[in-house]
Parts: structure tokens; sequence; C-alpha cells
């Protein structure tokens, strides 16, 4: 659960950005005073309201299919997604809008050119209307220029202000809805089917073709619920694969809510075990313990720092498994020494562990392989760049010293229904041997 200096820090963010859009979208679009501006105002104020509590308030709902918590996170959270690519839109067209400008000041100055000058009848120019009293007056030095009319390259440059501002915020809102609903379409669709193959040194020609199938981050919940989870089943089945990994993040909620949801898993097919580690949402929510319990009963075994052995055309492979880092602060985690403790080390090890950032661990225990999730490959660009710059390996297949890491993009999505960059996959492992088979 969020805390109330974390949702101080939420609500204050949202203003500062809703100030910023109703700079761009309603006052350089619409008059003062005027109709639109007075219904506009409010709608910028209700999404100010709106976006942070999708966020604070959705866990306090029931997630499940019948619960309430759907009702307001479809319309918060699409709300979140248009919000970020309106104000990528808005800052991309900041240096055109303000050279724009720039270039009509500019234009409006050398129109209005030199204000008109009036030279004063003198005696000497209209000698016929001469008196001795206008020939006695003095005559000027030099002649005053006549003001120009007050406000009227200002009206000009309001006209056009006005007109640029329509302008930048039909641009940015069409760029934003057609960014939302393409990622909208890619989240909610069937995800990718990623097949790669892995190299490994201690793989021998026996062990060389071993099927692991890699699912993440399914976020069951508000959003996502058990017809989801049959999809993945049936795509990971139609994979045919040796073993069924699922590296954490499956339900954002508790076992009784979204237990139900989960239940199409007793469906997966697979030829040595489906196996399951915790990642950081499992300990959003009280009873990490119920979801272990829900795991079993639907056959999929969970990995508590622990391992198993897997024999494969005579060959061995440790499968082993820790929780998620998350769990320290309730006096679990991972323990790396307990899952790997006297094992065969002439076998190749392969670890579940769902934040990539644990690699650095995984290598100094000479972890051969991890597969790892939590990223979501960052979801929506460009917050895939920031993804990067947290993890060692972001998406797909790296390496930290000797380590290899697999990291998936996961099967759902957290927060908006959007991806853009980052699909959705479900991916095919295939083990190889660094000799000829």
């Amino acid at each position: 659960m969020l805390g109330i200096g974390l949702w101080a820090l939420m609500l204050a963010g949202s203003a500062v950005v809703h100030y910023y859009l109703w700079i761009r979208l309603v006052r350089d679009t619409t008059r003062p005073r005027t109709t639109a501006r007075r219904l506009a105002t409010p709608v910028v104020v209700l999404s100010a309201l709106l976006a942070p509590a999708t966020r604070m308030l959705t866990p306090l709902f029931d997630p499940s299919g019948g619960g309430g918590g759907r009702f307001l996170a479809w319309p918060g959270y699409t709300l979140i997604g248009v919000l970020l690519y309106l104000l990528l839109a808005l800052a991309v067209l900041e240096l055109p809008r303000a050279l724009i400008l720039r270039g009509w000041r500019r234009s409006a100055g050398q129109q209005a050119g030199p204000a008109p000058v009036r030279v004063p009848v003198t005696a000497a120019a209209a000698p016929e209307a001469a008196t001795p009293e206008a020939a006695a007056a003095p005559v000027p030095a030099a002649a005053e220029p006549e003001p120009a009319a007050p406000g009227e390259e200002d009206r000009l440059l309001l006209g056009r202000r006005l007109f640029l501002g329509r302008a930048v915020g039909t641009v940015a809102g069409v760029t934003a809805l057609g960014t939302t609903g393409y990622g909208m379409s890619s989240a909610l669709g069937d995800p990718l089917v990623t097949r790669v193959p892995v190299t490994l040194s201690k793989v021998n020609p026996r062990l060389a073709g071993l099927r692991i199938a890699v699912v993440s981050d399914i976020h069951l919940g508000p959003l996502l619920g058990r017809a989801h989870t049959e999809r993945i089943v049936r795509m990971v089945n139609g994979l045919q694969a040796d073993l069924v990994t699922i590296v954490g993040d499956l339900a954002d909620g508790t076992a009784s809510q979204l237990g139900p949801a989960a239940r199409p898993l007793k469906a997966l097919e697979s030829r040595y075990g489906n196996f399951f580690v915790t990642g950081n949402h499992e300990y959003l929510y009280d009873g990490v313990e119920d979801w272990l319990d829900e795991m079993r009963n639907v056959g999929v075994r969970p990995l508590v720092n622990e391992r198993v052995e897997i024999r494969h055309n005579g060959a061995y492979l440790d499968l082993a498994g820790v929780e998620d880092l998350a769990g320290e602060e309730f006096g679990r985690g991972p323990d790396l020494g307990r899952a790997l403790g006297g094992r065969d080390l002439s076998r190749p090890v392969v670890l579940l562990a769902h934040q990539p950032v644990f690699a650095d661990e995984a290598a100094r225990h000479g972890v051969d392989l991890q597969l790892s999730g939590h990223t979501h490959g960052g979801q929506m660009f460009p917050l895939t760049a920031v993804t990067s710059l947290a993890n060692p390996v972001n998406s797909g297949l790296g390496r930290v010293e000797d380590t290899q890491v697999y990291v998936t993009n996961g099967a759902g999505f957290f927060g908006p229904p959007v991806r853009v960059g980052a699909p959705a996959e479900i991916t095919l492992l295939e083990l190889r041997s660094p000799l000829p088979v």
C-alpha cells in the first residue's frame, strides 16, 4: 500500500503537470471569460484528481472480476496513458512553437514600421496664412512623432497565438490518443511468442534442446482476469515446453480475491513440471503464503529459496528459485546460499529471480543463466529508457559477468493498459551446447 507522503507527492506532481496542461490546452486555445474556457478548466481539475486517485484508491477496492476496482481502474489508468503521451507531444512541440512565435513578433514589428510624423505648418511653408503672432511663434527644432494606435500589434499577435495554440493542442491531442489507442491494442492482444536459443558452457549435447517457457508479470487484477490466464495457458501449451517457469508478479491482489482468475494455470502442460517464484507485487498485499498455496493447488510448484533436479536425456540441470527482494521488508527475501548449497558444480544451473538486479548476486554464486521479469521492458516508451538505466538487462538476453540473464517483457501490464515499444511476450528458451550436437 502507498504511504501518506507518497500520496501527497503524487497529488503535488499531478497539480504541476495539469497546470502546464491547462496553460497549453486551455489558456492558449481559448479567449478569457468564454464558455469554452469555463467548461475546459473544470475538466483539467477533474483529471488532476482522477490520475493520482486511480493509483491511490484502486488497491482499496476488490480487484476481482465482480469487484469495484475495475470501475475506477479502466478510466483512470487509461487517462494516465493519454496524459503521458500528451505531455510528451507537447514537450516535443515546445521548440517549434517558440520559434514560430518569435518569427511572428519580428514580422509584426517590421510591418508596423516607423510611426507617422506630423510636421507643423509654419509661416514659411504657408505664407498666405501668416500673421504677426504666427511669425513670432517659435518653430520646434524637431518634429515629435505621433504615437501609433495602441494595442494594434498586440491584437495581431493574440490572434496568431490563439491559432498556434489550437494547432499545437490538436496535434498533441491526436498524437496522444493515437499512440494510446495503438498501445492498448498491443497490451490487450495476444502476447508475442519469442524463441531464444541460449548457449551455456555446461550444457552437454544430451541436455541440449531442453526448452523452457518463460512467463512473467501476468498482473491479474481489475484490468486482467481469468480470460487473460486462459489465453496464456493456451499459448504456453502450444509451445510444448519441457519446463514452464512463472517468474513473479502473478497478481495485484490477494489469493482470496484473485485465486479464481489464476486457476486456469492448472491446465498448464509441460514435460518436467511448472514452477513459480514470487515477484515484488506478491508482497504488496497481505498473504504471500496464500499465493504460494494457491500455486501448489493448481499444480505449479513454488521455488522458495530452493532448487530441483531436472533430468533430460540422461543429463542433469539444476533449476533454482529465490524469493523476491521485496520480501526482505517482511523478514523473507532471497537466499541464494540456501538455494544452491551443496549442488554439483559440474551441472548447469538456471535461476528464477524476479528482478534483473539480482544478477550481480547470481554471478557471485556461479549461476549460468538467470530468468527474470519485473521491468516490462519499460512497457511504454520513453519509460523504456528509464528502466534500461535502472537494470543491468532491461529486455532480452544479456550478460552480467559470467552469468547470462534473460529478461522477459512480461505477459501482462501494470497501470495503464498500454504497451508502446515493449510488446507483451511469452518466451521459449532452448538450451544449446557449445559442442556440436
